[in-house]
């Protein structure tokens, strides 16, 4: 486990350890984690210039305020995209990638809990939302991650080190929901990064399980039933949410750790490591069981998936499941888009 103390002292070293400019993505960031990690980059970078996508004009003008309240001299770029449509996403990437060379950080939290439909490209709207946008972005993007001279980073708040069987008959989890089948969607995750990154080694790659943190995740579903359980979980979370929950404020400087620090280094190059780490935090043990691999499933402790988990994945890496999972996603890319990336 990574202290809360040394998270924090890495963190404050970012203005001194990384070069003014850095280039930022924020998918998902106009709520929950996204905005507070987004917040926390903000406050902690030097001039920064970040692109941060979410659906609400609302939020994004007032997220827009805050951000040059937190660091007047960082510039902020909000784009407005239904992330559940992998076109709408591909027009958000032209829109980055006309004006942008590199960049070093793609920060992905997009998530709902709204399901029981599919979205007019044919996808499972949650896992269109969570999955396969994220995947999107990240393709689309990659060659300017690779472009950048220092910092290139991935990461995606998901369900790091909760991997599990998966369902090679229901990629897209329609025989269940994202939550009954976290295992399922975690592995693939993980092994999507994986498919990924053997196009770019010198790019890190963090899958992250956040733990409990209250937002305003699932406010997006209606009916009396849902309305009934937000009041009684608004009721009793003052008393347990202490005991069980991290503050969303705390999330943010977890999740900027993650992004920055040289304990996820890009591929074991210390040369594009990050923050170098206080005394006593070394690089981690990446998904294939090696130090500093350069793809990552972590705990919001900031601590790596255990051996039982990595087990699994080399197991299912060895009868071919991995395979399947990132050709199946590149086939649905095609189908929906024509191309595998923009």
């Amino acid at each position: 486990m990574v202290a809360l103390e040394k998270i924090r002292s890495s963190n404050s070293k970012i203005a001194t350890a990384l070069r003014p400019g850095l280039v930022a993505v924020f998918a998902g960031a106009t709520s929950g984690i996204g905005e507070t990690s987004l917040k926390q980059f903000a406050k902690n970078a030097v001039r920064p210039r970040i692109y941060f996508i979410g659906r609400s004009k609302e939020s994004g003008s007032r997220i827009r305020a805050e951000l040059q309240e937190l660091n007047p001299e960082g510039e902020y770029i909000y784009k407005s995209v239904d992330v559940s449509l992998l076109r709408s996403v591909d027009n958000a990437c032209r829109e980055i990638k006309d004006k942008e060379a590199a960049i070093n950080l793609l920060f992905l939290s997009t998530g709902t809990m709204l399901s029981g439909k599919d979205t007019e490209e044919g996808l499972n709207y949650p896992v269109a939302v969570a999955y396969y946008a994220r995947l999107r972005f990240i393709v689309n993007l990659l060659p300017l991650l690779r472009n950048a001279t220092d910092l290139r980073r991935v990461v995606t708040v998901f369900a790091g080190t909760k991997e599990g069987t998966i369902h090679t008959n229901d990629f897209q989890g329609r025989n269940g929901s994202m939550l009954s089948l976290r295992g399922h969607f975690s592995s693939m995750m993980t092994f999507a990064l994986e498919a990924v990154a053997k196009n770019a080694p010198n790019v890190s790659f963090i899958h992250v399980y956040p733990g409990f943190v209250k937002t305003n995740y699932g406010n997006d579903l209606k009916g009396p039933m849902f309305t009934v359980l937000r009041a009684v979980f608004d009721a009793v979370f003052p008393v347990i949410g202490p005991l069980i929950a991290t503050p969303v404020s705390e999330t943010g400087e977890r999740q900027l750790f993650f992004a920055t620090s040289a304990r996820f280094s890009e591929g074991g190059e210390s040369a594009a490591g990050g923050v170098p780490g206080p005394k006593g935090v070394t690089v981690a043990r990446g998904t294939n069981g090696k130090s500093g691999s350069g793809v990552y499933s972590i705990t919001n402790d900031g601590e790596t998936a255990p051996h039982k988990v990595e087990q699994l994945l080399g197991k299912l890496r060895k009868d071919g499941t991995a395979q399947k999972v990132w050709s199946q996603v590149e086939e649905e890319f095609v189908r929906i888009t024509g191309a595998a990336s923009v």
